[in-house]
């Protein structure tokens, strides 16, 4: 198992939480489908006290290792929904066998002592400490993302301001200077902007007159916003913009302040900002009253101009002082 860097196992944090949610089984299975293996044996698990199941039986035991129900959730936890969403009867024994499989193939390394190798016990110890980072930040993190304070978030950031301005354009594309200047001669001598787009354009949008709706200003290339947005409602570009996709005639038809967008419509993106958020303050606070020291790849005390980029990757034969 390859364990992530830091950054990349913050980050799949961070897109964890909707996965912590619901069990996929709330009670215990009363008895897996016809063909598959039994989910316990008659011994297996704890009697039940009062007639209520235990809470995480036992599903299973390999070389008398008891394994639990708890542990067929974590596999179910890293399926992708498409998969979480199949029928009980279906995804238990998978499941179940994939327990027993890893039980399996874990008392077989056991056995051959790859427990004491050092490679093996790096592994291990970098589990471990990734295991407690993602708990510290699961337990600081996940109480401060809640429906209600999303929704507070909503209110005071987005809900109350004005939402951006937008412009509604029509253009006309083409694939030289010469040939947009000659449209924009036409155009000033009378001639219908929707004509001369359904008949020169060569951008999709020309079959409807080169309608483009409103949009927002960072919605376009940047050079082509810049010249829509310096325009008034009825007003032609006296000059073509050019982009990469070619030669651009623009007009703009209306001007309009945006609403702001719904709730619905900024949640996943107001929740993912507050994990950061959350995930950076408590980054903030464990660094809080510890002693960090720093080195560089040689190991070397990292002054605060060095940079940590690693050794050989300079040009070839070039002087890191030499630069000014």
């Amino acid at each position: 198992m390859r364990l992530m860097p830091l950054p990349a196992a913050l980050s799949a944090a961070m897109f964890a939480f909707p996965l912590l949610a619901q069990p996929l089984w709330a009670q215990p299975a009363a008895a897996p489908p016809t063909g598959s293996p039994p989910a316990t044996a008659p011994d297996a698990a704890p009697p039940a006290i009062g007639g209520v199941p235990p809470a995480d039986p036992v599903v299973a035991r390999v070389n008398g290792q008891a394994l639990h129900l708890s542990e067929l959730e974590d596999l179910a936890q890293n399926l992708p929904p498409q998969a979480r969403g199949l029928p009980q009867r279906v995804l238990y024994p998978i499941l179940l066998n994939q327990l027993i499989d890893r039980e399996a193939l874990i008392e077989e390394a056991r056995k051959e002592g790859l427990q004491k190798d050092p490679a093996v016990q790096h592994q291990m110890q970098m589990a471990a400490d990734a295991a407690l980072q993602d708990a510290l930040i699961s337990r600081e993190v996940s109480p401060q993302i809640s429906e209600a304070a999303i929704r507070a978030r909503y209110e005071k950031e987005i809900a109350n301001k004005p939402g951006e301005p937008e412009v509604k354009a029509r253009q006309i594309l083409l694939p030289t200077e010469a040939q947009a200047d000659k449209v924009i001669a036409e155009l000033k001598g009378g001639a219908d902007f929707a004509a001369l787009a359904k008949q020169y354009s060569t951008d999709p949008s020309g079959q409807q007159g080169g309608d483009l709706g409103y949009f927002k200003k960072a919605d376009m290339l940047p050079e082509f916003s810049d010249a829509a947005f310096a325009l008034k409602p009825g007003q032609i570009a006296d000059k073509p913009v050019h982009s990469r996709y070619g030669w651009h005639v623009i007009q703009v038809e209306a001007v309009r302040q945006a609403p702001p967008p719904s709730f619905a419509e900024v949640h996943d993106q107001l929740r993912q900002k507050m994990i950061q958020d959350a995930v950076r303050r408590a980054i903030l606070q464990a660094r809080t009253g510890i002693t960090i020291e720093m080195f560089n790849p040689d190991g070397s005390p990292m002054r605060p101009t060095d940079s940590a980029q690693p050794p050989g990757m300079d040009a070839p034969g070039a002087d890191p002082g030499a630069a000014q």
